[in-house]
């Protein structure tokens, strides 16, 4: 029986990951059509990108959300947002990316087009081309459908001296926008525990957002709020430093939706991921240039200073609406996997 695979059929198929026609053409008919871009050349093995006298840093994820869309992205410009975000929040204007896809036997090419296309509105809206990358097929039942891997290159702004080291007391905790966002449009897209909305996730480049505050000479730090969410930042700054920081619930931005849920299953929306918030450790004295900077951008209209650095050791606290203040124990199991 002679089998044959091809751009024509409608799912991927173990063959295209072989390295011979069936891999070429989908490279270049899927990938390389929507990423098209001088810089990327699918005849090589390394790219070559020019590069001006400064520090370059380099940030690479993996991703592999379920499921693959959702409402407000998919597993693609989250891909692109993710990576960059790591670029933003380090002080780094981000220019290149590398792509790695693994791909299971059996997706769909309409979907996989979909995503890929997405990808690259992401990565030029963000002003990032991807410059190589690589193909893998793995057999049915072996994978998730599709996993994405990226490594990003960004270019260091000089203005921007950020670093846990730099954190002082009496210090403020910016938070960008509502927190909690992508972690339940993506549970509530699986359509576990019989749920249902139409919440969008927060996906999306923070670059504007680090550019707006990083000339302000407060600034200490930065960090998107992935997985873990605003505690696991919280804490992450306490063992660093080994001071405290003390939040303030009341001012925290949470959406309703968010809330409700949450209340429901008993989640707590301190802990669930953000893909298009910072943390920012600003010094009191710039916290509110910073905060209006945020507000004036259309995604930092429900910026709020959350929170503070005490002369304290190593803990994490909430301070709650009722005025009371409870202990926020470090994260010790994910509550929402594969959200990213």
């Amino acid at each position: 029986m002679n089998i044959k695979y091809g751009m024509q059929d409608t799912h991927i198929a173990l063959a295209h990951g072989n390295g011979g026609r069936f891999m070429r053409e989908l490279i270049e008919e899927v990938f390389a059509r929507h990423l098209c871009n001088p810089l990327l050349n699918v005849q090589t093995d390394a790219a070559c990108v020019p590069w001006t006298a400064g520090e370059l840093l380099l940030s690479t994820d993996g991703f592999t959300v379920q499921p693959l869309e959702f409402p407000g992205g998919n597993i693609g410009s989250l891909a692109v947002h993710g990576t960059v975000n790591d670029l933003a929040v380090a002080g780094a204007v981000p220019r290149y990316l590398t792509l790695n896809a693994f791909i299971e036997e059996g997706l769909e090419i309409k979907q996989l087009e979909r995503i890929v296309q997405s990808l690259a509105e992401a990565a030029q809206a963000v002003g990032v081309v991807v410059v190589a990358g690589d193909t893998k097929v793995v057999r049915r039942g072996e994978g998730g459908g599709l996993y994405l891997a990226t490594t990003g290159v960004g270019v260091k702004c000089a203005q921007a001296t950020l670093g846990l080291a730099q954190i002082q007391v009496g210090d403020k905790l910016l938070v960008s926008g509502s927190v909690g966002d992508h972690g339940i449009a993506v549970m509530l897209a699986r359509e576990q525990f019989g749920l249902r909305g139409d919440l969008a996730s927060d996906s999306a480049s923070v670059l504007p957002l680090a550019q707006a505050i990083w000339h302000l000479p407060g600034v200490r730090f930065m960090r998107d709020p992935t997985r873990g969410g605003l505690a696991t930042v919280a804490h992450e700054i306490a063992q660093a430093t080994g001071w405290g920081i003390r939040l303030n619930q009341p001012a925290i931005p949470i959406r309703d939706p968010v809330l409700s849920v949450c209340e429901i299953l008993g989640y707590d929306p301190l802990f669930l991921a953000c893909e298009g918030r910072i943390v920012a450790v600003v010094a009191a004295a710039q916290a509110k240039a910073a905060l209006v900077a945020w507000q004036a951008l259309p995604q930092g209209q429900a910026a709020a200073i959350v929170g503070e650095v005490l002369n304290t050791h190593e803990q994490v606290s909430l301070v709650t609406a009722l005025g009371g203040e409870r202990l926020l124990e470090e994260l010790e199991e994910d509550p929402l996997p594969r959200i990213c």
